[in-house]
């Protein structure tokens, strides 16, 4: 009898690139149980396109990042996010200065306004993208309101100027839609779908 040694390799586990630099992206992701192997964030033009509604801008966005950074990881799973807040049909700037700052609370202030997040997962070449959308009314806000908050810098890079997780809660008086998380900039259930698709699931400790 000849004795023969078999190895078996393990299948190829693939690891989870966020092709985001968001902080809160990353938690949002802990929160059901991802931990992202990889942080590559893709630089992108976001200017929309003539006529492009927001909706589209950010299911654009979100897949264009997510195609960028696929190229480079194409036996992982690769997750980006886009959010987009509008007033009406008009996309509000993400806020670098002061003066865009307050520019988006003031077309903010006392009426309600719509976030969409696009999420894009790309796995194997197989792409699937979601949308969640959030309406969100924000209180009328004072002059002491507006300097209060630019003085928080807390709308830096942040889409309209704000977010949900921050002092701008304190103007938001009501919400309806897609989960906070999307406001904060990444969908959980959209995110777990897309996720789950491609056979990757969440890794939690469950305690009794």
């Amino acid at each position: 009898m000849v004795l023969v040694d078999v190895i078996i390799m393990p299948r190829h586990s693939p690891k989870l690139v966020l092709a985001s630099s968001s902080p809160y992206r990353v938690d949002l992701l802990r929160v059901i149980g991802y931990e992202p192997n990889t942080i590559h964030p893709a630089d992108l033009n976001e200017e929309p396109h003539k006529g492009e509604r927001p909706s589209r801008l950010a299911e654009r966005l979100a897949t264009e990042k997510a195609q960028k950074v696929a190229g480079l990881y194409r036996d992982d799973i690769v997750l980006a996010a886009d959010t987009v807040a509008a007033v009406g049909r008009t996309s509000l700037p993400k806020a670098i200065n002061e003066d865009d700052a307050r520019y988006c609370l003031s077309k903010l202030s006392g009426r309600r306004h719509r976030v969409y997040t696009g999420v894009c997962g790309i796995y194997k070449g197989k792409v699937v993208v979601k949308v969640g959308m959030t309406v969100v009314q924000f209180k009328r806000l004072s002059q002491q309101d507006i300097e209060l908050f630019v003085a928080s810098h807390e709308w830096y890079n942040k889409a309209g100027g704000y977010g949900a997780q921050g002092l701008a809660s304190i103007f938001i008086s009501f919400m309806r839609g897609t989960h906070v998380s999307n406001v904060i900039g990444l969908p959980l259930h959209e995110t777990y779908n897309i996720l789950s698709s491609f056979g990757a699931m969440p890794k939690c400790q469950v305690q009794f």
